[in-house]
């Protein structure tokens, strides 16, 4: 018997499985006050989009509260969840990931990184929305500052003069940022029948510039080689992983990949994952730097507004190639 704090099971016939696959032992680690991070970050960024980044100056005990807080919610009855929902984007989801079909074994709350947009949200949690408030804004906090440090040092190592080229955009307070808490329940009778794991969250890159995702110990995770292998990246509740998203790379023309990847439930244990997307505002034009493109290169793309790429990716499919829309063609 599936219990009311675990979505419900009526999607589940259109809900995917895959067979499970091994631990990759090779995801780049990046210590944040190694002297040769940005050379790092940058060789990570170019040949495999992702890297975990150690030493990172974000508090445990940050991670750890907001964890705590997650599970408490969604352990809640679902009738209890569903007062945050349905999302509209930001809310509480369940198993449907946008509007487009696209469904999983995962439940959310998306919210804005706005402060004001973020208090309206979290009023659904009745005894003390100021506690779970406050440990979003404390963590974000830190997340933001080390997310900065990150950029920056990638605009160094691209040896870019304005080394806040990338940093300024999630500055800005128009920033279009959000941070996402995910919950993928194990379900172990259906991934019995089902003879593989099932899918928590389809194949996809993300649009923004960067995300910064944290997760608890249990595994999930995958990530899409660029010889199309796809491979487990082992799960440490002590690190971040960090994304490169679609815009980052338009800005690099290419250099730098946008990284496909993939969660699996796990059949026996819990996943939690905290991400943070860090987007432009929406009226910020995207297109490659000039002193990352080579002489007589062209640029790769056209250029557009977050906000015209943010709506193409979101009337899309999870697993669609978002970026082909601008991508140019010969002769333009």
């Amino acid at each position: 018997m599936v219990v009311l704090s675990q979505p419900a099971l009526e999607p589940f016939s259109v809900i995917k499985t895959c067979k499970p696959i091994g631990l990759f032992s090779e995801i780049p680690v990046i210590d944040l006050t190694d002297p040769h991070a940005k050379t790092l970050i940058i060789k990570a960024c170019e040949e495999f989009g992702f890297f975990k980044l150690v030493n990172h100056g974000v508090p445990m005990e940050l991670m750890t509260k907001l964890e705590a807080l997650a599970n408490s919610f969604f352990n809640l009855p679902q009738p209890e969840k569903d007062k945050a929902g349905p999302p509209d984007p930001y809310g509480y989801g369940n198993k449907k990931i946008g509007p487009n079909g696209d469904v999983g074994w995962v439940e959310y709350l998306l919210l804005h990184t706005n402060p004001q947009i973020l208090s309206q949200k979290t009023s659904i949690f009745q005894e003390n929305p100021q506690i779970f408030r406050s440990a979003v804004e404390d963590y974000m906090l830190e997340v933001k500052r080390m997310t900065f440090e990150v950029l920056e040092l990638m605009a160094d190592g691209l040896e870019i003069e304005s080394r806040n080229v990338f940093s300024r955009l999630l500055r800005d307070d128009k920033s279009d940022s959000c941070f996402r808490l995910n919950h993928y329940p194990p379900c172990p009778e259906l991934q019995a029948l089902s003879g593989g794991n099932l899918v928590g969250f389809g194949e996809h890159t993300d649009p923004q510039i960067i995300s910064v995702l944290r997760s608890n110990n249990t595994t999930g995770l995958q990530i899409c080689l660029k010889e199309g292998t796809w491979v487990s990246v082992p799960p440490d509740q002590t690190s971040f992983f960090i994304n490169v998203g679609d815009i980052l790379q338009v800005m690099t023309n290419g250099r730098f990949t946008s990284v496909k990847h993939r969660v699996m439930a796990d059949p026996l244990k819990s996943r939690i994952s905290m991400i943070f997307f860090g987007g432009p505002p929406l009226s910020e034009k995207i297109a490659p730097l000039p002193s990352l493109m080579a002489e007589r290169e062209g640029s790769l793309y056209k250029e557009f507004t977050w906000f015209e790429y943010k709506s193409s990716a979101y009337t899309s499919r999870l697993a669609d190639h978002r970026l082909g829309l601008f991508e140019k063609t010969a002769g333009q």
